[in-house]
């Protein structure tokens, strides 16, 4: 089977976009939000470092997903910090996000490529449901224990440390399934 690249161009530049895109992500961080910025340095970097290794597209996906699930619920923090509310506007929010992501790729040839399936289904489009469903139950799951826990974590950036190690166990489920 043909490993299908995010960028065609020689590692040299993928190193360079990667270490830009976690540069990026670094720059834009600031007070921790619905998920932190640091959660979301790592989603980003997570990102762009696995398609410079040539890791999977379903690795890569599960990144992709986790990302997008975090910018989705720092955009609905920030709109409620401003104060910012209209119907649906979280069935828009995540719409949006999800298209913005998925559409690109599909359209750029990274995604439909009948070669790069798993169980029927696109590697990158799976690892996105993938990944989109375990930051996000992570991120539910770290909510319900510091409720538990009167409102603090149990473990210093245990925020972090739940959405990440998801997407870091699915890594190491898929990478065996795929390889």
């Amino acid at each position: 089977m043909e490993q299908i690249t995010f960028c065609k161009k020689s590692k040299t530049n993928n190193k360079i976009i990667a270490i830009s895109l976690a540069a990026f992500f670094f720059l834009m961080a600031n007070a921790a939000q619905a998920i932190c910025p640091v959660c979301t340095i790592a989603v980003g970097a997570g990102v762009g470092f696995s398609r410079y290794l040539g890791i999977d597209d379903t690795i890569t996906g599960l990144w992709i997903g986790g990302l997008t699930v975090s910018m989705i619920l720092w955009t609905i923090n920030w709109l409620d910090k401003k104060n910012i509310h209209f119907k649906g506007r979280k069935i828009v929010t995540t719409l949006s996000y999800y298209l913005l992501m998925v559409v690109p790729l599909y359209f750029m040839n990274f995604m439909g490529h009948p070669l790069n399936k798993i169980w029927g289904v696109d590697k990158l489009l799976l690892g996105i449901i993938a990944g989109s469903a375990a930051f996000f139950g992570a991120n539910a799951w770290y909510d319900q224990l510091k409720a538990k826990n009167n409102g603090h974590a149990y473990f210093p950036f245990q925020k972090v440390a739940m959405p990440v190690g998801a997407l870091l166990t699915l890594s190491l489920i898929f990478y065996f399934l795929t390889r």
